[in-house]
Order: structure tokens, then sequence, then C-alpha cells
């Protein structure tokens, strides 16, 4: 039996076989996903947020995610590299903080333009 993800805002999904990490599902789905520590749970930026109604669908967290991100796993936090697939699940991914960067700008300039 095979699970599937769905990574937002992409859409994008992808069929696993169970015990695949979000992180390696996110690679063969080709959606960049960064971490610094090769899935060692060392760096946190793997980090995604999962609905209560896909939190089934991942394995519960593992000690190593329960020290590094405590109170926000209560909010739906997970370790990409740490969550591996038990069913079909839903993750948002985290906004890229230079296209949000580039976003705020450009927004920023079309305000300006708007007051001339």
């Amino acid at each position: 039996m095979e699970g599937r993800i769905t990574f937002l805002p992409s859409g994008k999904t992808v069929q696993v076989r169970p015990g695949t990490s979000v992180l390696r599902a996110a690679r063969s789905a080709r959606i960049h996903l960064a971490t610094r520590c090769g899935g060692n749970a060392g760096c946190l930026m793997c980090k995604v947020q999962v609905d209560a109604e896909h939190a089934d669908a991942l394995t519960p967290p593992s000690d190593a995610e329960r020290r590094k991100l405590g109170p926000l796993l209560d909010q739906g936090t997970r370790l990409a590299c740490q969550a591996k697939i038990r069913g079909n699940a839903v993750v948002q991914l985290p906004k890229d903080p230079l296209k949000a960067a580039i976003r705020k700008q450009l927004e920023r300039q079309r305000e300006e333009e708007e007051l001339w």
C-alpha cells in the first residue's frame, strides 16, 4: 500500500512507500525544501505545517523532533526530515524568504506608483 502526499501551495502530489520521510517525498516531487544537516534534525530548516486532520497520516514525532520543536508541535509544525508518511497527507511548505521579500518590494512599488 502506498501513501500519497500533497505539498501546498504548489498542489504537487507524489505517491511514496509508507515510511518515506516528507523530505525524501518532497525531493522525489522535485520540490526544494532547504536543509543543512542532511536530514538529521539538526538545522530546523525543513519545518512544514500539517493540519490536525492530516496529522495521523504521518508518524508520531520522534524524540529529536520533540526536543527541537517543543511547543511548535502543538501548532502542527513538523520536521520534514523526521516525519514519515503512513497514509495520505497534505503539508504546507514554508514561504521562500527571498520570494516573500521580492513580493513585498513589488507591492511597495505598486503603492508608490498609485500615489503619483
